[in-house]
């Protein structure tokens, strides 16, 4: 029997001393949640990434209110600071107590119950512990006492310790059921952590009971406690769950690099957290001005233009979406009208045009699946004949598919995976559509293809982790990439369509292109800086249409302040061009555009920009010696544009109320009417389109009706109020 217990204590002994020490025990605490931190080290966003546990941080002593620390030794282990370990006179009233079946305090001192949470092998069973574990937890406590600080042992005990359900350690207990960080808690909240230490998955009133003699040992001599409240704020609190399973700024981004169960405590990022927060609250402003106009999400991406590390990330408006979760960054979405850089940008580099070439902007009609498309553009009316650097700039539609055209939709779709845009469909499958931005991108990709215009059509992966080396790749020519950059900064480009006074024109060098998607789903502003790409999207995750909200009003907004915020200290300047770009003065013969200096790629350079000379007007005689005019006079008037059935879309990059349909007609002296009311006269004409069905017919001086079509409008439009007729 002495051999017995001997090797036990012996056993236990040794168990002892492998006790780790305060640093390692320190060391190996993990929280159940991950810190993701911006470039200096500021708390971007907590995560929780171990569901199987609820443990926050490791807090510091001195961290931790003075209340709760009195009461958990005044409840666990009056004489903390006076034993070595084992409270004997405890262990001696326990076991007095045993030998006559009386309820006792116990023995079991904060020493002994840290050695339990240290090593499984003191922790008490179902069935109670056994003498052996008991004999080898005393003399774990008595160990620990003497290479352990007291301040060092209530500190873990009150960072391991299990307190109710899931519940590990005081951290997730004040946040979970008080709200509060452990400094803040008061005696009240103090009393009932210590009474869930002793009976975890008691019911409320036990607590409160427990708690209740906690709290009133803590009061001074003579005062009594309130036990009746403490009554009703333990139900309260013990219902309580406000410590949410993430918090912080970043929440998207976050989960995009965590995986639950297999996350470090903390994980550093490229994101600048200044940025990241003024970013949010732009986005959440703006969103809140458009509020009535139908829209909910955004979504924010800010990209280093040499490194690639992401700078910024905003998913969604937060509180003001519906569906908060859906990350905008990398939700697939129809680009509009921010593809086209990459098409003029494509169709230069294979020298098919020249920032010079002139294409042509008339009423052209696009067979589609829903009938036919006639593009329209920002301003009343169609410009005729004009320059590659206006047909971008003025983000023109009808030169963009006459250049989809040139470059074949398939080799476009070619050009678009070669930066970045991984689209589902062949080119196609797309068609013309594609130069519009029929496909699917997400803002991630799509902000990255116009970082790889800044660096001189060279694409490289967006990094997230600071200090990154980018791998880049050609995937666009230098010199085309400039072109397309120096056309989205000019003003001047941009003026015949949004005006010499556009919110796009900065104070300092930027380039940048804004698009809306059929129906004004989506709306988009991305451009870049000397130093920066972002990327801004504006809608709704359910995908409803907004009402009446383009580029100009719904993301430019928002890019715009980014970048003024970017560069209010820091300056942005215009690149220099290629090796071996050529610039040249160019006039343009007709006076089709003032004379300007152009980029061209070398063996591209025109000084002089003209169209083929055409035949001079002839004048004939034929049938019966009758002149062509005389002959055009016998014959009857009629409409020649739109043709009859015509269904007009109007284009959801362009507000409404600036965009016009024209009309032409063969015949002299007309009249034209819209739904039986006169609006133009002559052989052409002008109407700013209202959705519905119309007649539209000429008549003669006389007032006959000579002919009439009928028409479609779709889409949203804006009736002029001062009018009295047809617009």
């Amino acid at each position: 029997m002495k051999f017995a217990l001997a090797l036990v204590l012996a056993c236990c002994s040794c168990a002892s001393h492998a006790l780790p020490s305060y640093d390692e025990v320190r060391r190996a605490h993990r929280s159940s949640d991950t810190l993701v931190l911006d470039r200096h080290g500021e708390v971007l966003q907590r995560l929780r990434t171990d569901t199987g546990v609820r443990r926050g941080q490791w807090l510091a002593l001195q961290d931790m209110s003075p209340a709760l620390r009195n009461a958990m030794v005044l409840s666990e282990d009056k004489r903390f600071y006076e034993h070595s370990g084992v409270d004997w006179r405890a262990a001696s009233a326990a076991a007095w107590g045993n030998l006559w079946n009386s309820r006792t305090r116990g023995a079991s001192t904060l020493s002994m119950q840290l050695a339990g949470l240290l090593d499984d092998d003191w922790q008490r069973g179902p069935g109670g512990r056994s003498a052996a574990q008991k004999i080898g937890q005393t003399v774990a406590a008595q160990v620990l006492d003497r290479r352990w600080r007291k301040d060092q042992i209530l500190e873990a005990y009150l960072n391991l310790v299990p307190f109710r359900g899931e519940l590990v350690g005081v951290d997730a207990l004040s946040r979970t059921l008080f709200g509060k960080a452990a400094s803040g808690l008061d005696e009240q909240e103090a009393a009932i952590a210590a009474a869930l230490v002793r009976a975890p998955n008691a019911g409320a009133q036990r607590v409160a009971q427990r708690a209740c003699s906690v709290l009133q040992a803590m009061q001074a001599a003579g005062a009594k406690a309130d036990c009746e409240a403490l009554d009703v704020f333990a139900s309260s609190a013990l219902q309580r769950k406000a410590w949410d399973a993430s918090e912080g700024i970043a929440p998207h981004l976050a989960r995009r690099l965590l995986t639950a169960g297999d996350a470090p405590a903390t994980l550093s990022t490229s994101v600048r957290a200044g940025l990241q927060r003024f970013a949010v609250q732009t986005l959440q402003r703006q969103l809140r001005e458009l509020r009535t106009r139908n829209v909910q999400d955004g979504a924010v991406i800010v990209l280093d233009n040499a490194s690639g590390e992401v700078l910024a990330w905003v998913g969604s408006s937060g509180v003001l979406s519906g569906a908060a979760e859906v990350d905008g960054v990398t939700s697939l979405r129809q680009p509009g009208s921010t593809l086209k850089p990459f098409l003029y940008a494509q169709a230069i580099a294979e020298r098919r045009l020249t920032a010079a070439s002139l294409l042509e902007d008339a009423p052209t009609a696009i067979a589609t699946a829903g009938g036919l498309y006639i593009p329209q553009n920002y301003d009343r009316q169609f410009k005729g004949w004009v320059s590659v650097r206006t047909a971008l700039g003025a983000s023109l539609n009808v030169p963009a598919v006459r250049t989809l055209v040139m470059v074949s939709p398939d080799a476009f779709a070619q050009q678009l995976r070669a930066l970045g845009l991984a689209l589902k469909e062949t080119g196609d499958y797309y068609g013309t559509s594609l130069a519009l931005g029929s496909a699917e991108v997400r803002l991630l990709d799509l902000a990255n293809a116009y970082r790889a215009l800044a660096n001189g059509g060279r694409a490289s992966a967006v990094a997230f982790s600071p200090g990154a080396r980018p791998s880049f790749t050609p995937a666009i020519n230098a010199g085309a990439a400039f072109i397309a950059g120096d056309i989205l900064a000019d003003a001047n480009a941009r003026a015949r369509s949004f005006g010499t006074d556009s919110l796009l024109a900065t104070r300092f060098w930027t380039a940048v292109k804004t698009g809306t998607s059929k129906d004004m789903r989506d709306n988009w502003a991305l451009g870049w800086s000397q130093r920066y790409t972002v990327g801004v999207w504006v809608g709704n995750a359910t995908g409803a249409p907004m009402h009446d909200v383009s580029g100009t009003s719904g993301a430019a907004p928002v890019w715009v302040a980014l970048m003024q915020h970017l560069h209010a200290r820091e300056p942005s300047r215009a690149p220099a061009p290629p090796a071996g770009l050529a610039g040249l003065q160019v006039r343009f013969a007709g006076a089709a555009e003032a004379a300007r200096h152009e980029w061209f790629l070398p063996g591209t350079q025109q000084a002089l920009i003209a169209m083929d000379s055409r035949a001079p007007q002839v004048h004939w005689t034929g049938s019966g010696g009758r002149s062509s005019s005389q002959i055009a006079a016998l014959q009857p008037a009629r409409i020649t544009a739109p043709a009859g059935g015509t269904i007009v879309a109007l284009d959801p990059d362009i507000p409404p109320q600036r965009q016009r349909l024209a009309f032409s007609a063969d015949g002299a002296d007309l009249r034209w009417r819209m739904d039986g009311k006169e609006f133009a006269r002559g052989s052409q004409a002008q109407w700013l389109p209202w959705p519905g069905r119309h007649v539209v017919q000429i008549a003669g001086a006389n007032g006959q009706v000579l002919d009439e079509i009928r028409i479609e409008v779709r889409g949203a439009g804006v009736r002029d109020k001062a009018a009295k007729g047809p617009l």
